[in-house]
């Protein structure tokens, strides 16, 4: 599993770059520890030092797709299953995970990604970056 470390400022509107690989037919996480710009564990279930206030039932998304033309992302390669982490006690964090059923239907190759998170009707594009998908030779045990 892909740990990072990132921080995540929702005043700067720029989401953190990371760049990312998946292997075909095998299952996927990357999980990412979200700081805020104190370098203390963002808390996604109370106020916190950038100013959100209190909020509570955030959600994230996340989505793969070869480029980012007009068109191109009506068709995900495939979508993430985000987990979002609000127990955390030395840091928050998010898990962007597929399982291997799924990866196996990815053809190798480079692709885009990003993971929004919100709450209520605000919401962040706090990572973006590429995945690089391996091929594999063998089929699944």
């Amino acid at each position: 599993m892909t740990t990072k470390k990132i921080t995540f400022d929702p005043e700067s509107g720029a989401a953190y770059s990371c760049d990312l690989i998946m292997n075909v037919g095998a299952d996927f996480n990357a999980k990412f520890n979200i700081v805020d710009t104190a370098n203390t564990g963002f808390n996604f279930s109370t106020t916190n030092s950038v100013g959100i206030g209190t909020t509570t039932g955030w959600t994230g998304s996340s989505q793969m797709t070869k480029s980012t033309a007009i068109g191109s992302t009506a068709f995900p390669a495939a979508t993430f299953t985000v987990g979002i982490d609000t127990t955390a006690s030395s840091g928050y964090g998010l898990t962007v995970s597929l399982g291997s059923t799924d990866t196996r239907s990815v053809k190798a190759g480079r692709y885009v990604y990003d993971v929004l998170v919100g709450s209520g009707a605000t919401v962040y594009r706090i990572i973006d970056g590429n995945i690089l998908v391996r091929g594999g030779v063998s089929s699944a045990p």
